[in-house]
């Protein structure tokens, strides 16, 4: 075993309200400089919908992530020798009417704006062109529009769903539509890391966070193609590719994410997982239908005592292997298995999970009306009016059993609940859903305590970082002169 940590995030879909609060927070912080105007490292999409880059998951289009080759896994739009032709003109990257043209509004004209009949407006000015312009699509331009015809018919997970399931959900007064928050997954088999030439995103080794060095960075851009999640995003001002960082510097003082911390549904979740890296080219190569139960492999008990000795070996320090035995997202993945990656058919290991939403469970008829009775006071999943095909196709590579499973477990835990606070279902109907989904009152009870009313710290559990180690290697820098450099974890060598 070769055991790291990671950081790892779930977030709680039915929590979300799309009030955007998380973006603005990043934005606000990482991405109000020239050259950032599109870039949104934290964006809330709305579902079905084609997301912002548009369509950023359809990669016939942009060929991200890795594909299967035999018994390999290989980068989908790229390999050595395609990178070199193309390292001048990239087929593959998003354009900037995927993203859209930036732009600010004519304020000034609202004061000087000579007196007459009507109200002055501010024109929006392009940040491009510095002319004006008519504002045609924007980072959340399809919020709320899910059933549109100009969005929701064009989402690449609509396959392989009925004709008349999908118009169930493109109608307005009937839709069924979630929000889907999204960061930099920081994966395990990040194809932004594998594909840059200069060897400049990399991943840092006590946490996992993916980073860009931007002294290393040459402006290739493989890293904006290569990532099938597209949260790698280039500045055309400072000629360097820029990503979600994780607020490390708040993580490396123990404190959430900015996204996070101000989130106003409280649906976002941190912690610690500890995992075998000797086994991600086996998992990340494995059958599609597999990939789901395969990635959670992955991550280890942290309480198991050779798990615990390997990681010590590994230098993973007893703050971090506590927190791990802390962490929320432990229990969300592996204690109740109620989180699912996004897209992990794209191969890349995200550690970013997500506990689907239990969306109305009423169904249709044949006749397009809907059906509103039922033998309980809710209705069974297999009645959901979303198709299991489309969570499936998001967070199971389409696996729909895996979906039922997870949303089979969140009903069970609504029914305890509603059975412990109002009392109106049948013993036999709250027992019959606890003990098909594997679990118990006491576990439903834990479930609705950490998704409803969790404090701040039982939402993120954050090893601060060791600072106090580095500080100590600057003041007694003498203590390992001659030995391995100063503070240099390996023997300096001729190259």
């Amino acid at each position: 075993m070769n055991i790291r940590s990671q950081i790892a995030m779930v977030f709680h879909l039915d929590k979300c309200i799309g009030c955007h609060t998380c973006s603005i927070a990043c934005k606000n912080i990482w991405t109000d400089r020239k050259g950032t105007e599109y870039m949104w490292w934290n964006n809330v999409e709305t579902k079905p919908g084609t997301g912002y880059p548009s369509k950023w998951e359809d990669q016939d289009i942009y060929k991200g992530g890795w594909e299967k080759k035999g018994k390999n896994i290989k980068l989908k739009g790229m390999d050595k020798k395609s990178t070199y032709i193309n390292i001048f003109h990239n087929p593959n990257m998003p354009s900037m009417d995927d993203y859209y043209e930036p732009w600010t509004y004519d304020y000034g004209h609202l004061l000087d704006a000579p007196a007459g009949e009507d109200q002055p407006t501010a024109r929006p000015i392009s940040l491009v062109t510095g002319g004006p312009m008519d504002i045609k699509t924007g980072p959340n331009w399809d919020d709320d529009l899910g059933g549109s015809q100009d969005y929701a018919r064009k989402d690449i997970n609509m396959k392989n769903i009925s004709p008349a399931e999908q118009e169930a959900m493109f109608q307005l007064e009937r839709m069924t539509m979630h929000y889907l928050p999204r960061i930099c997954n920081h994966c395990l088999n990040a194809a932004c890391v594998a594909a840059c030439p200069s060897g400049a995103v990399y991943k840092r080794g006590e946490d996992g966070i993916v980073l860009i060095n931007q002294n290393k960075c040459r402006s290739w851009r493989m890293c904006v193609s290569a990532c099938p999640y597209k949260k790698s995003y280039y500045n055309w001002n400072s000629g360097k590719s820029e990503k979600c960082l994780l607020c490390y510097p708040r993580l490396e003082s123990g404190q959430a994410p900015a996204c996070m911390h101000t989130c106003v549904g409280r649906i976002r979740y941190l912690g610690v997982l500890l995992y075998d890296a000797d086994r991600i080219k086996e998992i990340a190569s494995c059958d599609e239908k597999d990939l789901v139960s395969k990635q959670m492999e992955i991550y280890v008990d942290p309480f198991d005592e050779e798990v615990i000795k390997s990681a010590k070996a590994t230098g993973v320090a007893d703050s971090t292997i506590t927190a791990a035995q802390q962490s929320p997202v432990w229990k969300f993945l592996k204690v109740w298995g109620i989180a699912l990656p996004l897209h992990p058919e794209f191969r890349t290991l995200p550690n970013l999970f997500y506990v689907p939403p239990l969306l109305p469970t009423m169904g249709t008829t044949s006749s397009g009306t809907y059906e509103s009775t039922s033998s309980s006071l809710w209705g069974t999943i297999e009645e959901s009016r979303v198709p299991m095909q489309y969570l499936a196709n998001l967070f199971t590579a389409g696996n729909t059993e895996k979906v039922k499973e997870v949303l089979k477990k969140l009903m069970a835990v609504r029914i305890h609940r509603r059975d412990v606070t109002v009392g109106d279902f049948k013993k036999e109907e709250v027992e019959k859903a606890l003990s098909e989904t594997g679990l118990t009152s006491e576990i439903a009870d834990d479930i609705f305590r950490l998704t409803s009313l969790p404090k701040f710290n039982e939402r993120f559990v954050i090893p601060a970082a060791h600072r106090e180690e580095a500080e100590e290697l600057i003041e007694n820098t003498a203590d390992i002169k001659g030995n391995k450099g100063f503070g240099s974890v390996q023997k300096p060598k001729r190259i």
